[in-house]
């Protein structure tokens, strides 16, 4: 554990003494602030219109405002993963490190841990963010706190899956634009296989269910369905699985 603390600690102090995490958290907190101000924009006014006409308005911020902002949320995560995992060992073999950690006497698996959690640590920090939204609806309205816990758990663990395959992708090159560019694809790829959810062909189906939107809609939902967190928790295990083999294979060559 005290190997995987060093290099969690090295990965933070590398994001955070660059502009890399600054300019991560100002984009991704400008792109859900916008997301958030049209969102509960349309909702007061929805509200409004609805009094005007005395009409019943289904007053539920859970429902109608804090569920699709998750869901915002998810997609806009797609986007910035890549620029998360492009570096964490393709920089490595850039600079020459790579064969230093590879000799090292810490583990392969504690090394992987080490920059996955590093990565995931950074992407809870943008995520803080959206929570900062959140805390004014809570101070102005009285929106459920449980169903949004449960949100943030599936944002956390789609992120984890999604992060241990581009540091997975992140041991293939050197180079930080085609790992970061093969992430995206990849994150794209498993987001467009929800819209062949209503094909009825059997891969289709298949394709579907490999899609990480489609597993997070219970979350969004509020509920917590255990088969939705084994798929998470399975596609994280695949992909830091895939990046010790990575690892291994560069041990050998070191």
């Amino acid at each position: 554990m005290r190997n995987v603390l060093i290099i969690w600690r090295k990965e933070m102090a590398s994001y955070f003494v660059s502009p890399i995490a600054y300019l991560l958290l100002t984009m991704f907190a400008l792109i859900f602030g916008y997301f958030f101000w049209v969102q509960l924009s349309l909702f007061v006014r929805f509200a409004m219109e609805s009094q005007m006409r005395g009409q019943a308005f289904p007053m539920n911020l859970n429902e109608e405002l804090i569920r699709p902002l998750l869901s915002n949320a998810s997609v806009i995560g797609l986007f910035f993963i890549p620029m998360i995992t492009m570096r964490l060992f393709a920089e490595e073999k850039r600079t020459g490190t790579i064969e230093l950690l590879a000799t090292s006497p810490i583990r392969d698996g504690e090394i992987i841990v080490g920059k996955w959690l590093a990565a995931m640590t950074l992407y809870a920090t943008m995520l803080l963010f959206t929570a900062l939204s959140f805390a004014f609806l809570f101070k102005y309205g009285n929106p459920d706190w449980k169903p949004l816990a449960i949100g943030y758990l599936g944002l956390l663990l789609q992120a984890g899956g999604l992060l241990a395959i581009g540091t997975f992708i992140s041991t293939l090159t050197k180079n930080q634009i085609i790992a970061g560019a093969a992430t995206f694809g990849i994150c794209l790829l498993l987001w467009v296989f929800s819209w062949l959810e209503n094909d009825g062909s059997r891969w289709a189906a298949v394709l579907s269910y490999m899609s990480v939107i489609t597993h997070f809609e219970s979350f969004a939902k509020g509920v917590l369905d255990t088969k939705d967190a084994i798929f998470y928790l399975t596609v994280i295990f695949v992909g830091l699985f895939f990046t010790s083999r990575s690892m291994e294979s560069l041990r050998w060559r070191s």
